[in-house]
């Protein structure tokens, strides 16, 4: 990685962090042990989703989002979560969050980076939920896509180039001086 360049990468409780600035999002609050659940799930008024935390798609799933009715319940769905291997990451915490009232309709929206075309990429859906890939693929009309290329950096912060800079002007073919 080049210096002076962080990398971002968030747990699912981190990006809600950062979204919660103008945008609803419902409670939650992130345990390491399973009788913490208890106290978080009462403290959400009796229900709430226990949600893996691992920085890996398809936790779902894998089961590691489930349901709890109750605070007991709430207890033994982060007894199975705690410590569960998803994709070869390993739980160590889990966000007990609110449910929500009742879902109407559901989106999914993602940002991420395109490593094949070495971009990012902004992805949305009407036809939200856990199979996004299966959706995208079957029905790609309902999952536009748009491709996205950083700001440019100000001369006084742009980082070194590791190629030559290339002009938009064309290329012309060039000629030795010997075949002159």
């Amino acid at each position: 990685m080049e210096k002076g360049r962080t990398r971002v990468d968030l747990f699912e409780y981190q990006a809600r962090d950062l979204a919660k600035h103008g945008v609803p999002v419902l409670a939650g609050e992130v345990i390491d042990t399973p009788e913490a659940a208890r106290a978080a799930t009462e403290r959400l008024g009796g229900k709430s989703v226990v949600k893996a935390q691992v920085k890996v798609g398809g936790r779902g799933k894998a089961g590691g989002v489930k349901l709890a009715a109750t605070p007991d319940e709430a207890v033994a769905r982060a007894t199975d979560i705690l410590g569960m291997d998803i994709k070869g990451h390993t739980v160590h915490k889990v966000m007990i969050a609110e449910t929500a009232p009742e879902i109407l309709e559901e989106y999914y929206v993602s940002y991420l980076l395109d490593r094949t075309n070495r971009t990012f990429l902004a992805m949305a859906s009407v036809a939200g939920g856990m199979d996004i890939e299966e959706v995208a693929a079957t029905t790609p009309r309902s999952s536009p896509r748009c491709r996205s290329t950083p700001t440019r950096a100000s001369p006084s912060r742009r980082p070194a180039r590791s190629s030559p800079r290339r002009s938009s002007r064309p290329r012309w073919p060039r000629r030795s001086p010997r075949s002159w």
